[in-house]
Formats: C-alpha cells, structure tokens, sequence
C-alpha cells in the first residue's frame, strides 16, 4: 500500500501545485494595455484588497452568496437557456461531487454524519450506484449534444473527448470493482474470519448456503440450497452480517454486471481482477486529480471565479491593476461550449470567410495565445481580421453561462494587436499610394488563387474577362457613390473611382487595382451594381479584390516574420509590414 499512498500524495501534490501556478498566472499574464503599467505584485496585492473588501462590505457580500447559490450551485444562466444542458451539466457536476463527498471520503465525512455507516449498507450502496448512473448518462448526453447541436465551428479538442472518458472510466470501473467483490468467495471467506471468527466448514455451510442464493457469491462447487439449511444460514446471516450488509440487488448499477460475470467466477477468480481492477480505478481516479488544474476541468473552479468577480461590479474588480487578472481569470473560465458562437451577430460571415477567428468561441483561443506570447504570424492576422470584423454587439457577453465579459477581451486583445504591430486592414493600406501597393504585391505574388480560407472559392469576378466586357466607361458607378460624394477630393483620398477600377480590370492591371484606398473605403452599399447600366457587378468585384488584397498581405506578413536571416525587404514592403 506504500505505492497506493505514494500516488494519491503525489497526485494531490501536483493538483495543489497545478491550482497555484494558474492563481500566480491569473496575476502575471499580460492581456490588455494596463498589463504594461502594473505588475505581479500589484495585481497581486490588487486582488488580494477587493476579495477583502467583499468580505468586509455588507453589500458585496451579499451579492457575492446570492451569486453562489444561484449561478453556481443552481446554475441559473444555464437554466435559462437550454433546460437540457443544464439537466446534463447538474447530472455531471453533482454526481461527481456526492461521489466523491460520500465514496472516496466516506469515512472521514459520511461515516460522521451518518451512524452506523457502511459503504454495503442501503441507502448508501444504492445512492451511490445511482449517483454513477447519473454521471454516465450525463457523459453520455453531454457527447451526443456536441455531436448533434450543430453550432458554427465548435472545435472538440482531445481534452472535450478525454476528460468525460475519464470520469466515465472512473464510474465503469468502480462498478466493475464492485460486481467482481459481490462475487468474490475470497471476500466472504474474508469477512466470516473478521466476524463470525469460525472456521469450522461445518458451521460456515448454512451461511455459504444463504449468499450464495441472496446475495449471489460464487461459489465452487455450488453449495445445497436446503430449506433447513438456508433458515440456518438466514439466522447467521441476522445475527454477524445484516448490520452491515444489503442485497446486492439494491446496487442498480453494479448488479447487471454481476449477473452477466457470475457465469465466468472461475476464470476471474484465477486472474485475481478483484486486485486488478481496485488498481486501475485507484490510480484512474488520481490521474484526474492531477490534470484538474491543466485540464478542461480547471473551469469548475475558474467559472465560479468568473461568476463572482461578475457579480461585484466594476467597483470590486475593474480598477487597472485588476482588469488585466479579471480577464486572465476569464480564459480558464471559457468550457468552450459554443453558446457564443450560436448567439454572435457576425457568425454568418464565417460561411463566406472561413476565418474560425470571427468566431467568440474561436476568438477567445487566439486571444490566449497572444496573451501567452506566442510567435504565429497567421494565427495573429487571423485574430485581427476578426477582432475587426466584430461589431461588439455584446450578445456573446450577454450569453456566456460563465460570466466572462467577452466585449472587454475584445478590446484588450484588440489593443494588444495594435500595440504588436498586427493593425486593422485598413490601417495597412493607408499608407501607401496605389502604385507603391501594386510593387509590393507583385513583390508576393500568390501561385494559385483557388480554394482560400479568406475568400469564397465559387466567386472570381476579377479574373474573368467576361466580367468587365459590358463596361462602356460611362461614369454612372462613380456618380451614385457616397465615398466618392463624401470626399473633398477623391484623387486624393481614393486615388481611383470605381469607373477607373473597372478600367483597370478590363486592362488586366489588378496589382494596380489592387491597393487603391477605394477598394478599401467601399462600404458596400451595392449603388454602383444596382444602378449601372449594363450590369457590371461592380461592387462584388470589388469585395473580392479587398478579400485577395488582404490574403496576399498576410503572406507577406507571415514570410516576412519567418525569415530566419531577417533579410531586409526592400522599401516599401518592409515598412508597410512593420509599422
């Protein structure tokens, strides 16, 4: 047993190392500008002085046990969105937890608060096989509604498969360890020494003769089911076992499994699995003791966190040395459930866009990893386009059953993006002229402009000829844009009018096109296409020239950061890329 112990420290050691790097993390992650102003220790000291403050302010603490009870021990944002989920979240969490609070620490907790406790005794056998139960079929449920509820790209990691493997391994494998003990004759032999303290066979028979028909032990040979002899067994029975002992039927889960091995006792008896099996669910039970805090499963203590900081106000939480932890805090929260992504004003955009960055749910992995100082030139990029196409309508803040205030990680994300030189599209485009832009994107070109992540591969406009062939120059697409009315002087500000882009495509110069501001100040309002004369569809030309200038610009981008010689580009690529 010095191994058993040695595990169930060491894993204990590990989850309580775990859940205090993710504490000291929550203070020293950067997320946001006021990360560059403030340090650990007064984020720290910052954290420290609200919670006090909670405690000690008559209305913050009531607000801080109203939260409690009704968002995170009855899980009110979940109830009101989906009663299901809800029903397989409370199924999960509170199967898991009595588990643990009336099982594994049964005799340091429930054998106190109940006398005469025993883990055979009812109700305690059958609450826990129904408690088992619970959790499978929550686990069951939660893989079916990931499988069936079809939401806008919801990644499943390893973890989302992983982690409900594991408590489902931890429950299957505890009531396989219990139809194997109910079976076991090696177990009665066991407990007639501890109590009766016979060993005359003679005097043991009428007992044997008793569990063998009621409480299903395996015997070999089969004892005889004598009437005189089972009244014998049925006294003993009262008399040394009944105090501690129900029938098994009562363990509705365990018992099934006891029917359907009963048959094969002898072989299990020669594989000792009694053993075997109390080492794989010991030891399935301190793996995941050890990967709660680096694991999926840190949100049950990070989403309550999330919850109550929510609860106190901006008062408590939204001072500068506290902003930048809120949010850290709010990373480990996200379960990455999708709800975001389902109820996100700009979601659709993905269908034509296949940034999985315009996604919240998605989002919010990119604004981790920026906050983690991770080096990926693409994943960056892909962050700003969504950060910049979100209209911080604030639905997927509203929605979130964790509480994280997902509109302020926007902004913070966004600010960083800035600060690391990863701007908004137009930023880059303005500037430089029209013709400094054709240099750089004939400086990289892209090979094959088929399928693209940034553009609908059933829409290309500008390299087909027949696109352009109607076009008589006529000037009414120019005429009809508020751009161009709103501009004092549109050579200046657009460089070229939509007439003169649509010259440009006809003539084959797109490079030209390509970086002209207007193809980047068009607000889409579709005037220019409703009201030409012969039908050009201008304005979808040019949404796919600004779609295929910013894809070339972030392969510009990304080579420019891969370079492992650091080779300068030459002005004004090199400029543009960098500023």
């Amino acid at each position: 047993m010095r191994f058993v112990t040695l595990v169930a420290y060491l894993s204990l050691i590990i989850c309580l190392a775990g859940i205090l790097y993710r504490l000291v993390r929550w203070c020293a992650l950067p997320v946001g500008p006021e990360s560059e102003d403030v340090g650990i220790i007064p984020r720290l000291l910052a954290a420290i002085t609200a919670l006090t403050a909670t405690l000690v302010l008559p209305r913050r603490l009531f607000a801080l046990m109203r939260t409690v009870l009704l968002e995170v021990i009855v899980q009110r944002r979940i109830l009101r969105q989906s009663r299901v989920r809800w029903a397989v979240h409370m199924m999960i969490f509170y199967g898991m937890l009595l588990l643990i609070v009336m099982h594994t620490f049964d005799d340091q907790i429930t054998a106190h608060w109940f006398s005469g406790y025993a883990s055979t005794l009812n109700p305690f056998m059958f609450l826990r096989n129904l408690l088992g139960i619970m959790v499978l079929v929550g686990v069951i449920a939660a893989l079916w509604r990931r499988r069936s509820i079809r939401t806008p790209r919801r990644t499943t990691a390893f973890s989302d498969l992983f982690l409900p493997a594991l408590l489902a391994g931890i429950v299957l494998t505890g009531a396989a360890l219990e139809a194997v003990q109910i079976i076991s004759p090696t177990l009665f032999d066991q407990m007639v020494s501890d109590y009766m303290r016979s060993e005359d066979p003679e005097e043991i028979a009428p007992l044997k003769a008793f569990w063998s028909e009621r409480f299903e032990v395996a015997f070999t040979p089969p004892p005889t089911h004598d009437p005189l002899v089972m009244r014998q067994g049925r006294r003993l029975h009262a008399e040394y076992c009944a105090a501690c002992h129900s029938r098994p039927v009562s363990a509705v889960l365990a018992f099934p499994l006891v029917l359907a091995i009963k048959p094969l006792s002898e072989h299990i008896a020669g594989l000792d699995l009694t053993t075997w099996l109390w080492y794989v669910h010991y030891l399935i039970s301190c793996l995941a003791l050890a990967l709660l805090p680096f694991s999926k499963l840190f949100h049950l203590f990070a989403a309550p966190v999330s919850l109550i900081a929510r609860a106190l106000g901006p008062a408590a939480t939204d001072s500068p040395a506290n902003r930048p932890t809120r949010r850290a805090m709010s990373l480990d929260a996200c379960t990455h459930c999708g709800v975001c992504n389902r109820h996100c004003a700009v979601a659709p955009i993905f269908q034509v866009i296949a940034n999985p960055r315009i996604l919240p749910s998605e989002k919010l992995g990119g604004v981790a990893d920026l906050a983690a100082g991770r080096k990926d030139a693409c994943a960056h990029i892909l962050l700003a386009e969504g950060s910049c196409i979100c209209t911080a309508c604030g639905r997927c803040t509203r929605f979130c059953p964790s509480g994280i205030d997902l509109q302020d990680l926007w902004a913070a994300s966004t600010a960083d993006l800035n600060r690391q030189g990863y701007a908004e599209p137009h930023g880059w485009i303005g500037r430089h002229t029209a013709s400094e832009w054709a240099q750089i994107l004939k400086t990289h070109p892209h090979s094959n402009p088929g399928k693209s992540s940034l553009q609908r591969p059933d829409i290309r406009l500008a390299d087909n000829p027949d696109t352009f062939w109607a076009c008589i120059q006529c000037s009414t697409c120019t005429n009809v844009c508020p751009v161009v009315a709103a501009s004092e002087d549109p050579q200046r500000d657009l460089e070229l009018t939509p007439q003169q882009i649509m010259n440009l495509m006809r003539l084959q110069l797109k490079e030209t096109a390509l970086g002209s501001r207007m193809v980047w100040n068009c607000v889409t309002c579709y005037k220019c296409q409703e009201h030409c004369p012969q039908n050009v569809r201008v304005a979808d030309v040019l949404y796919e020239l600004r779609n295929e200038a910013f894809r070339r610009l972030c392969q510009c981008r990304r080579r420019t950061e891969e370079d492992d010689s650091g080779r300068q580009l030459t002005s004004p690529s090199r400029r543009s890329i960098d500023a």
